[in-house]
């Protein structure tokens, strides 16, 4: 069975000024993922030139919320996420998508 490598882009503020101003765009993707099957996903989906993939772990953290019946306490998964920096002239839209 072949494994989704891409599950969704990011978007937060950091990733929106890094995508306009220097090319990085980041995704989430899958834990198992290397860097060689993130690059030819990206390439595949968008049609476009990847010069370079970082990846890294972000750890889970524990969450707390206070209810009427008490505080219930729970966790939030670890996930891999990798910014690629796309070659000189190329750009992906992920607002088309939305």
């Amino acid at each position: 069975m072949a494994k989704t490598i891409l599950i969704k882009p990011v978007v937060s503020e950091k990733a929106e000024l890094l995508s306009e101003a220097q090319g990085h765009y980041t995704f989430v993707v899958d834990k198992t993922a290397n860097k060689i099957e993130i690059r030819n996903a990206i390439e595949a989906r968008y049609g476009v030139t990847v010069d370079r993939v970082n990846t890294m772990v972000m750890p889970g953290k524990t969450k707390n919320r206070s209810t009427k019946s008490g505080l219930l306490r729970g966790r939030v998964s670890s996930f891999k996420k990798a910014i690629v920096t796309l070659a000189e002239g190329d750009s992906i839209e992920l607002y088309d998508e939305v």
